[in-house]
């Protein structure tokens, strides 16, 4: 476990004041006499202290982490909290110590004729008082101080969101996923269109909202011109619409579009649609289900103005809908001017149908692994699996324990993958299921039917794939010990990796897979399991793609070492599990990494139902931070991430129950920045007690450990830092 000194060991203080002198300590520790110090130490010049350098009571002191090394940052940390912490206990108990007559004076011969002595006896009078002792504690405190962002640089600001482009939104809470209303509406010709005749036998249909007024919209207008000629190879249609009722229709004929435009003084479309700004994009399909809505790409906003986009949001979500799959993002903000939106009003009961809300709320959270042949146990892709499974609907929509999101936000859309069902599609699904009749609306309300891939690569062909050199047996019962396969890759030179995703030979038994991407220069499991995470695998999200500018690093020789967790499902099977990368095609210019918070030391005691177990780590560099992922076995029972700052801690991600079956990364929707030397603290809570159904074994003291009969305690942390020069090649 890694913890602060919080109790100095003012002796070695007050020796340090006699041997050189209060005068000369701030001056001494100001000339970097530290690192001197720590350098004399350090025999072999490794830059660590062993327990052969160092004596045994300094180093019980200043290992902090209790690793067995001391580094020159906790000797920094150790003088630091000295300088931070209150002596005049200790320094009295110190008194007392010597003090052997409890007369109020110590003399030389109860120090033991100390080298010190003379130096603490101010006033020279043969004898040291309490008042010599608290002020020489007093000073050493002071001039440490007077130092400590020499010692250990305190963050330059507190932690703060970093502005990374339009913010990502929870497509359930505005709309995605749901039908658009089948409005009428006048084009600039003052022709008569529906809605429904536009998207009819097309691939989909993309409705632009712009104005000849609105800087930002002004802006667009050359890209809005070339998105026309790439939506018509692609098979999609295209509609503009102006909600500004000021503005001309000449002014709109000026701009130049080929694809129909419409001037919406009614606000029809606008209420229809929920539009907010003059910017946003929608994407529907043929049934009119909202698809994607928001932002046509990063490159303007209300502030800034970008040389090219980095994340092209439209396209990219259109690329994802052709392919078969659900938009990787499928709602932002739209930078522009905002909309005077008519206000929703809230119905006293509500009529929900199967057809047109019940079944799109299922395809859009839940058919992506609950569907034939995916690797949910059951289906939910029609309506006799969907009545005969209500109750369990309803009892892992109650509990949230589906679609699986187990963080408490205190924040809207503070994450970006947030898979939590939205309150309106939450409200609207448990209302069908309690009602009497269950009603089915009209058929043809329903949405389009979802054709799934059938394997395959969903990111794209990758440009390297690595997969086990032999078949993994899974037996047909019982459970499984964790399975480490090794793959090397063979690499000849570092690589920058812009894609990863992972393909289990056997979906049906694949719980999760973790994969390490270990250098082979570091030595030792644990080091791998806590510094070499490259990426994860649950049902449901198998990959990732990073955005443009961003990469992870593959050096040169890495063995990419697989954790699997099998689930056996009643049939002997084998497994062959694959990784595809996609290379970068230039430099990036971020790295993605991946650090951790861990505590290698758990003792959790046996029938504990709340054993609580933390850790802390200061920030190695500065630290851009995109995400965490928490990982312990079946005793685990929450865990929390928190930032120390000065003004207090941060919580940054609390989850009140945490499930091993689940091992989310919970990605932020805006990173956070946290300066070098800022302390991260995770606290993880047990239950090794008998309630816990999942535990194998209540009376065992439970420690550290590969299986899921051990324990383990990591706060992965997901952040990136500028790449110097961008030298590696992306080739």
């Amino acid at each position: 476990m890694i913890r602060l000194i919080r109790r100095p060991v003012l002796l070695l203080s007050i020796i340090i004041v006699a041997a050189i002198g209060v005068a000369a300590i701030a001056q001494q520790i100001g000339e970097l006499s530290l690192e001197a110090k720590f350098k004399k130490f350090d025999k072999n010049g490794d830059g660590k202290l062993t327990a052969d350098e160092l004596p045994p009571n300094l180093m019980s002191k200043l290992d902090l982490n209790k690793d067995g090394v001391v580094t020159l940052d906790e000797a920094r940390q150790a003088l630091a909290a000295t300088a931070q912490s209150d002596d005049a206990p200790f320094a009295n108990r110190l008194f007392d110590r010597f003090d052997k007559d409890g007369d109020g004076k110590v003399t030389r011969e109860e120090t033991g004729n100390a080298p010190w002595f003379d130096r603490l006896d101010r006033n020279k009078d043969g004898v040291i008082t309490r008042d010599e002792v608290l002020a020489a504690a007093a000073q050493i405190k002071q001039a440490l101080a007077k130092n400590s962002a020499l010692l250990n640089p305190p963050p330059s600001e507190p932690v703060k969101p970093v502005a990374l482009g339009p913010k990502a939104l929870k497509g359930g809470d505005v709309g995605v996923g749901r039908q658009v209303p089948d409005v009428t509406f006048a084009d600039l010709d003052g022709k008569t269109r529906k809605l429904s005749e536009l998207a009819r036998d097309k691939k989909g249909l993309v409705i632009v909202f712009t104005s000849t007024t609105c800087p930002v919209s002004k802006r667009y207008t050359p890209s809005l011109a070339r998105l026309e000629k790439d939506l018509q190879s692609k098979g999609i249609g295209m509609l503009f619409v102006d909600p500004m009722k000021s503005e001309t229709v000449a002014d709109m004929k000026a701009q130049g579009f080929a694809s129909l435009y419409a001037q919406d003084a009614k606000g029809t479309l606008v209420a229809a649609l929920d539009a907010r700004t003059t910017t946003e994009v929608f994407l529907i399909d043929s049934a009119r289900t909202l698809l994607y809505r928001g932002a046509l790409d990063d490159q303007y906003g209300i502030a800034y103005n970008l040389d090219a986009p980095q994340q092209r949001y439209l396209l990219e979500a259109i690329d994802d809908v052709l392919a078969g799959r659900h938009p990787h993002v499928a709602a932002t903000e739209a930078p522009g001017c905002e909309l005077d939106r008519p206000e929703r009003s809230v119905a006293a009961t509500t009529n929900v149908t199967y057809h047109r809300d019940v079944e799109r709320i299922l395809a859009q959270n839940c058919l992506q692994c609950h569907h034939e042949g995916g690797i949910a146990p059951f289906a939910l892709d029609n309506v006799d699996e969907v009545k005969d499974r209500v109750k369990t609907i309803k009892r892992v929509v109650d509990q949230g324990t589906m679609p699986p999101w187990f963080a408490k936000d205190d924040k809207p859309n503070r994450w970006a993958n947030d898979h939590s069902l939205a309150g309106r599609d939450k409200a609207d699904l448990l209302a069908w299921i309690d009602s009497a009749d269950r009603p089915m609306g009209d058929p043809a309300d329903a949405p389009l039917p979802i054709t799934f891939p059938k394997g395959g690569w969903m990111y794209g062909e990758p440009d390297a794939v690595y997969e086990f050199a032999k078949a993994q047996p899974i037996k047909a019962e019982g459970k499984m010990p964790y399975v480490a396969v090794n793959v090397p890759t063979g690499l000849t030179e570092d690589r920058w990796v812009q894609s990863i995703e992972i393909e289990p030979g056997d979906r049906q038994v694949v719980h999760h897979v973790i994969v390490f991407a270990v250098d082979p220069k570091q030595k030792g499991e644990r080091f791998a399991q806590q510094e070499t995470f490259f990426a994860a695998y649950v049902p449901g999200n198998n990959g990732d793609i990073f955005p443009t500018g961003f990469a992870k690093k593959l050096p040169a020789g890495a063995v990419l070492s697989f954790q699997m967790h099998y689930t056996p499902n009643g049939k002997a099977t084998e497994d062959r599990t694959k990784i595809g990368f996609r290379w970068a095609k230039t430099p990036p210019k971020y790295e993605l990494k991946v650090a951790s918070v861990p505590n290698l030391k758990l003792k959790i005691p046996p029938g504990d139902a709340n054993h609580v177990e933390t850790a802390e780590r200061p920030a190695p560099e500065d630290m851009n931070l995109v995400g965490f992922m928490p990982h312990m076995h079946v005793r685990g029972k929450a865990f929390r991430y928190e930032i120390l700052q000065p003004s207090g801690s941060q919580v940054v991600l609390d989850i009140p129950r945490y499930d091993f079956n689940w091992q989310l990364m919970y990605r932020l929707n805006e990173p956070l920045h946290m300066p070098r030397g800022t302390v991260m603290k995770v606290t993880a809570t047990f239950d090794n007690s008998a309630g816990n159904k999942a535990n194998p074994d209540p009376t065992k003291t439970v420690r550290w450990g590969q299986q899921t009969d051990d324990e383990m305690m990591i706060g992965y942390i997901a952040y990136y830092v500028p790449v110097a020069g961008a030298a590696t090649a992306a080739r």
